[in-house]
């Protein structure tokens, strides 16, 4: 005998009337926790929705972004500021010690390596060890093209984001490294 010749399976599908296949459907509501946290949601979105939409008092992703970037723009301008130049002297000094060097690796693999490679041989931005330098090969101009980058060539600017010593012991790895195969 099959469940739906049950007579008292006949008198539940009678009264329910869902009955499919065989199958009775039963009353089995969703558990409470489950109903509370649907309604929460949805009274959550409509706050949201006012507080971000109707009254406008929330800031856009555009509105953050402005404000982010003029933090990022305070940042690098205090940067420039602890920024100190070097004389000629002092800029030969620096590139020369071993440890600036050994600085200027880490930094270098960390930062530069991805596009200037490991060896410094050039992927996508230039060969650094070789003769032929399109922003000038001295020292002075090294720094300058590190500190300011070169935007229209994908070359970011590192001052701001790098330490002053970090930026120095860069062009001291690459100073190093210099017409070397």
């Amino acid at each position: 005998m099959s469940d739906s010749d049950n007579p008292q399976n006949q008198e539940i599908n009678q009264k329910i009337n869902h009955s499919y296949d065989g199958i009775i459907e039963h009353n089995n509501p969703m558990p409470t926790w489950w109903s509370w946290v649907f309604i929460l949601c949805v009274c959550f979105a409509f706050l949201y929705y006012i507080h971000y939409e109707v009254s406008g008092t929330g800031l856009t992703l555009t509105q953050e972004l402005k404000i982010s970037m003029e933090k990022l723009e305070k940042i690098r301008s205090e940067s420039a500021l602890k920024f100190v130049d070097l004389s000629e002297d002092e800029l030969e000094r620096k590139i020369k010690d071993p440890n600036v060097i050994k600085l200027g690796a880490s930094t270098f693999q960390a930062k530069c390596a991805m596009c200037h490679g490991e060896k410094l041989e050039g992927k996508i931005g230039p060969n650094l060890t070789d003769t032929t330098w399109i922003h000038g090969g001295t020292p002075k101009e090294i720094l300058k093209t590190i500190r300011e980058g070169v935007l229209a060539k994908g070359m970011p600017q590192w001052e701001g984001v790098l330490k002053p010593d970090e930026i120095y012991g860069v062009l001291a790895l690459i100073h190093s490294k210099k017409q070397t195969p």
